[in-house]
Formats: structure tokens, C-alpha cells, sequence
């Protein structure tokens, strides 16, 4: 199976499903990452081009991600963006990873980018029916990024509702921490949500509402089995 990651911002592939990712690729699986903004310029603490690029690969390396498609996209100004870059360029991964399942933002977040990755994502998985040179989809998931999904606020929005739990374990979640610490100034102190604490706290109750030892959740949204 080959998974293509849809993300906004470098980190938010770990956040979304870094332990699955170093479970998928682990078992043999290749995970390929889009990010729409790559130099986040706007993210609070950031650090220097070149550092953000290290810690990118270095996160990349302990997750096992083969490759990663990146945009230059402007950081919280993508609602500025025209809707068919954003397609076009998320669909220019998509032709080359040839990937059988999407994962991307739930467009019910908090976060202006998240939403419009989302958006412009769900357009471009179409393309297998109009581009017979790429393989036909299988599935597209919705991921959860904890100190963004969970903000909601906007009850006229359907809510993250999983579906569907991938199990990793301890292993898993230490190997997710591992890979969201080499981002510098991006983890916090407990309560934080992007704290050691709060995500090991999420995995074990994703794990326990679907009888898992540890597991990230999802939201299958397309699914399409063929013969």
C-alpha cells in the first residue's frame, strides 16, 4: 500500500498520523508527504529555513517517509491563494506517488490553512477519473491535529467523528514524539496539546474507544473497492 500524506505545515504530518506512518512503513508500506506552506513563516518560535528543512528530514527519517512533495504556499494566507493552485499542485503529488490512500485535514478546524488543504484535496483525488495514467484511489481519510481539530467552534460544521483506528502501541506513540521533537519549538509543557503528556493521553483513549493498544484515529470518508 502506498499512503500520500496531504498537510498544510511541516510537523503537522507527525500530529496527524506520525505513529501509523512509522507503523505503515515499518511493515513494508511506502508513505509519501504534500506540504502546502513549507517554510510556515508565520509559525511562533520558528526557526531559520535551513534548520526548519534538517528538522523536516530529520522527523521524515524516523517515520520512515519516502518522499515529500513541497509547497511554498504562504503560511495562514491560503484563503489568498487562487482554489486551482492549490488543487494543481496537490494533484502534481498525486500523479507521481500514485498512492492508494489519501490522508488529509478534516476541513472542520480551526486553523484557516488546514481547511483549505482539505478542500482543495478532496478536489484533486478525482483526478484518477479523468487521468487514466493514475491509479484509481482507494481510500481518503480525514486525520485529527491535536491543538487545531479539536477547536471546532463552528457548530454549523459536521465535527471530527472517527470511524477508523490504526493500533501502534507504545512503540508507536514514543516513535510520533520522537519524530514532532526534532521540530524545534514546537512541543510545550503539559496541559499544551502538543505536549509529550497530551499526545500519549490521546493515543490511549483512541486506543480504549476501539479496543486498541494505543492507536491515531480517523475519519474514512471515500472508500471504493473494486474487483
Amino acid at each position: 500500500m502506498n499512503y500520500l500524506l496531504v498537510i498544510a505545515h511541516p510537523d503537522d504530518e507527525v500530529l496527524a498520523a506520525g505513529a501509523s506512518i512509522h507503523k505503515f512503513t515499518s511493515n513494508g508500506d511506502t508513505a509519501d508527504i504534500c506540504i502546502m506552506c513549507t517554510e510556515a513563516s508565520a509559525r511562533a518560535f520558528r526557526p531559520e529555513d535551513k534548520e526548519l528543512s534538517d528538522d523536516l528530514n530529520a522527523s521524515n527519517n524516523i517515520l520512515g517517509v519516502r518522499r515529500k512533495y513541497e509547497g511554498s504556499f504562504k503560511n495562514i494566507e491560503m484563503n489568498n491563494e487562487p482554489h486551482l493552485h492549490l488543487v494543481q499542485f496537490i494533484e502534481k503529488a498525486i500523479m507521481e506517488s500514485q498512492p492508494d490512500v489519501v490522508i488529509t485535514h478534516h476541513p472542520c478546524d480551526t486553523n484557516n490553512d488546514h481547511l483549505h488543504t482539505s478542500m482543495a484535496c478532496q478536489a484533486a483525488i478525482r483526478l484518477f477519473q479523468r487521468r487514466p495514467e493514475v491509479k484509481p484511489l482507494s481510500e481518503l481519510w480525514f486525520a485529527e491535529v491535536l491543538s487545531s481539530t479539536e477547536w471546532s467552534v463552528n457548530s454549523s460544521m459536521n465535527r471530527f467523528t472517527p470511524n477508523l483506528f490504526v493500533e501502534v502501541g507504545k512503540d508507536g506513540i514514543d516513535s510520533k514524539i520522537r519524530a514532532l521533537e526534532t521540530y524545534r519549538g514546537v512541543m510545550r509543557p503539559y496541559p499544551h496539546p502538543r505536549s509529550d503528556k497530551a499526545i500519549e493521553g490521546l493515543a490511549a483513549y483512541r486506543g480504549a474507544q476501539s479496543g486498541c493498544d494505543y492507536a491515531e484515529a480517523f475519519e474514512c470518508v471515500f472508500r471504493r473497492i473494486v474487483k
